[in-house]
């Protein structure tokens, strides 16, 4: 049995774990090869990160963390993938600056 993989990371885009931020979370948690769970706290509940009405439910504010969970074979780079979307502000700062008029 594969162990599972953890990671956290706290929440640092402006708007924090909403709507347009968790749908990129989902969109890429579809996309790799191994099941994550994310969850508001350490100890859970843990939800499954390919679920878009579940994550935006979470409604993770700005400067909270993120617990991440994969399991199987591709889990570590699973699990690295969603970390790194979160360390890039879900790829959305550019996307709001511009929105903003700057």
């Amino acid at each position: 049995m594969t162990d599972m993989i953890r990671a956290e990371i706290v929440i640092t885009h402006n708007v924090g774990l909403h709507a347009r931020p968790s749908v990129k979370l989902t969109k890429l948690a579809k996309q790799l090869g191994a099941p994550v769970e994310i969850a508001a706290m350490p100890e859970g509940p843990w939800i499954d990160a390919k679920s878009i009405v579940k994550v935006m439910a979470l409604k993770i504010p700005q400067g909270n963390t993120l617990y991440l969970r994969g399991s199987g074979a591709e889990a570590s780079q699973a699990v690295e993938a969603l970390v790194d979307l979160v360390r890039r502000d879900f790829d959305l700062e550019r996307a709001d600056e511009n929105a903003g008029g700057k």
